[in-house]
């Protein structure tokens, strides 16, 4: 499923990072307007609609672009044998969710999970995963072309990378972009959060943009 040529995925980095550098030039000129001051959230303006795509729930459900509206959202992409970004991404994320959980849960920022390795991550999988760290925790995945196809409209990327020689061939791992999409109560990608990550900030910033909204 993950046959992909080198040329392919630099082509692909090569995009995200000039989706990126967009994104920076954006940063740089976005009005301060009602906004509250942030510190670990960047925001852009005008921000991005996100073109048409289905991926599937850990409860088997279909999650579409109306699923992402009402909430502000923390989409991070990964997988549930990762060694190490992932593990601790999520349990950073689960101290946010911690602070911001006594918000009102109609305007409750949300963190969207989603694996890129549907090769060995089911559904069941993702949502034993995800939930381990927080139970608000939204998990979902796709097929690699979908999942792509998402991914680029994030400006991120993922690429499978081959097991060591001698060892398994499921015992593949999976690069992936590091950054967390922030996307806005219209389902719209409106900024993104770089490593390191601080919970306190994440919460903080996340808490003060869903207030702004009320």
């Amino acid at each position: 499923m993950f046959n992909r040529t080198t040329v392919y995925v630099l082509v692909a980095a090569l995009a995200a990072a000039l989706g990126l550098i967009a994104a920076q030039a954006w940063f740089a000129h976005s009005p301060t307007g009602s906004r509250p001051a942030l510190k670990a959230v960047r925001l852009f303006d005008p921000p991005r609609e996100l073109p048409a795509f289905t991926l599937r729930q850990s409860d088997g459900t279909p999650l579409v672009p109306g699923e992402l509206k009402g909430h502000w959202t923390l989409v991070f992409l990964g997988f549930t044998h990762c060694p190490d970004v992932c593990p601790t991404t999520l349990a950073q994320l689960a101290g946010a969710q911690k602070q911001w959980s006594a918000l009102p849960e109609a305007t409750r920022p949300r963190v969207l999970f989603v694996s890129v390795d549907p090769e060995r991550d089911t559904p069941d999988a993702i949502g034993e995963y995800a939930h381990a760290f927080h139970r608000d925790t939204l998990a979902a995945t796709a097929d690699v072309p979908a999942l792509e196809t998402f991914a680029r409209s994030l400006s991120m990327v993922f690429a499978k990378v081959p097991a060591p020689a001698g060892a398994p061939a499921d015992q593949y791992s999976v690069d992936h972009s590091a950054s967390l999409a922030v996307l806005d109560p219209q389902g719209r990608l409106t900024g993104f959060i770089q490593p390191p990550l601080e919970p306190k900030d994440i919460a903080d910033d996340m808490t003060a943009l869903s207030r702004s909204d009320r």
